[in-house]
């Protein structure tokens, strides 16, 4: 398969450090040197399939294409205010979209698992066109009492429509189960029959683990991907990484032995947006016509699971 259209959008209120420091004992002497981060978007009076359905209508535009014209709907979403209907009967419902969809919660990796599957798809003769939307709102999941994780995170969308093609070189999914490294627990509704002690939660992290699957499943799958494809690091004109943490992008790098210029970031301004951040920064570098035909992008992103993932795409 092959991109034809990148869209994305972002809440209107951004939030600084400094902003932060007003209610919680930190700031941006503090966040920035370990974060990178010095200011993030968050939801305020939108809807996340307010972001969701502008992403979408974005990419359809450059794509050229309408709602029906779409064969397959992927939405990658970790939590929103539905529990059901799924968050893409959602925005398809918003957009006129009629074709079969499907959500997928693979958290920060998701919109690279969402690609598998629609290639999966291509291969198969079922579609002719895919829209692919990564809405996230990981603000509203963690506790702002909590300075180790809620400066980490911003809400926004990102899409891609991918038609038929041979862009797609190659795609690599990781697993290694750790639920108790990234977690969030919810309360469901009482039953007469429940007797477990159930208690909600905000986003717990263990950061030290985390920064270290990161760094060492994208450092290992972006070689071994690289190579399957019968290229060298040289070659790739641009690394598309997870915007998690600019310290775990740095080392990124260094564990790769890549210039810092054929990394873009948005990670200063935006914060982690989970699996929207791949097609965010994907979407903001394609408006800027950083992409020439025949360039290499080598995708990477890790997160709760623990999941990782990789893929190698054709401009």
């Amino acid at each position: 398969m092959k991109i034809i259209g990148t869209g994305s959008a972002l809440p209107a209120r951004q939030v600084t450090n400094d902003e932060i420091s007003q209610f919680l004992d930190t700031g941006d002497a503090w966040i920035c040197p370990r974060t990178g981060i010095r200011s993030r978007h968050v939801i305020s009076d939108e809807q996340l399939e307010d972001l969701a359905v502008e992403a979408a209508q974005k990419a359809l535009d450059m794509a050229g294409l309408g709602a029906k014209d779409i064969d397959f709907f992927i939405c990658s979403n970790v939590v929103s205010e539905h529990v059901t209907p799924g968050l893409s009967c959602i925005i398809a419902a918003r957009m006129g979209i009629c074709c079969p969809m499907i959500d997928i919660n693979c958290a920060c990796p998701g919109f690279i698992y969402a690609m598998d599957i629609a290639e999966t798809y291509f291969q198969a003769g079922k579609v002719e066109r895919v829209l692919i939307v990564c809405a996230e709102e990981p603000s509203r999941m963690t506790s702002w009492e909590d300075r180790s994780t809620c400066v980490l995170f911003g809400d926004g969308a990102g899409a891609a429509v991918f038609t038929r093609g041979d862009k797609l070189k190659a795609v690599k999914l990781n697993a290694e189960p750790a639920p108790d490294k990234i977690s969030q627990y919810r309360t469901l509704m009482p039953t007469p029959f429940v007797t477990k002690e159930e208690e909600s939660t905000p986003l717990l992290m263990q950061g030290r683990e985390v920064f270290r699957f990161a760094v060492t499943t994208s450092v290992r799958d972006i070689s071994e991907l690289v190579e399957r494809c019968g290229l060298t690091l040289d070659q790739v004109n641009w690394f598309m990484i997870h915007q998690a943490n600019m310290r775990i992008i740095d080392a990124i790098r260094e564990g790769l032995g890549v210039e810092a210029e054929r990394f873009p970031t948005n990670i200063a301004d935006h914060g982690n947006s989970s699996s929207a951040s791949c097609p965010i920064l994907l979407d903001e570098c394609n408006r800027k016509g950083m992409f020439k035909p025949g360039d290499v992008l080598v995708f990477s992103a890790f997160g709760a699971g623990l999941l990782s993932a990789a893929a190698v795409l054709e401009w």
